[in-house]
């Protein structure tokens, strides 16, 4: 088993060497570009790391290049769901370089039909918070 803090070291080189498809959808991404959603990129959750989460969905979403093994990938995924209800999207490095729209909007889509994992507050009419 691998220790957390060899863990969290393997994501953060992960973060400074991204794939170049992970980086154009980093670009979609990241500073809430996409539909106010926030995302991490290679977050650490449990003893894996995944390649962009957003938690107030609870959503994953991986990038799969040629040499992921689909079986066990989707064995990770049904844990994922299991162990903490999270729910992941596979997305192909060939579908983020031939259509970037279609997977933005497919993240999107997948991310409305999840319900927010924690109430946002609403102001009162004076201003104050509920």
């Amino acid at each position: 088993m691998v220790s957390r803090e060899d863990m969290l070291s393997r994501a953060a080189r992960m973060r400074r060497e991204p794939t170049e498809p992970e980086k154009w959808l980093w670009r979609c991404l990241s500073g809430s570009k996409l539909g106010g959603l926030k995302f991490r990129r290679q977050a650490t959750i449990g003893n894996r790391i995944v390649d962009f989460f957003c938690p107030s969905k609870g959503l994953i979403v991986e990038v799969d290049g040629n040499t992921h093994d689909r079986e066990a990938d989707g064995a990770l995924d049904r844990k994922m769901a299991r162990q903490y209800g999270y729910a992941t999207i596979r997305i192909t490095n060939e579908d983020i370089r031939t259509n970037m729209d279609g997977v933005l909007q497919h993240i999107e889509t997948q991310a409305a039909r999840l319900a927010d994992r924690w109430p946002h507050p609403n102001p009162s009419s004076d201003g104050e918070r509920l």
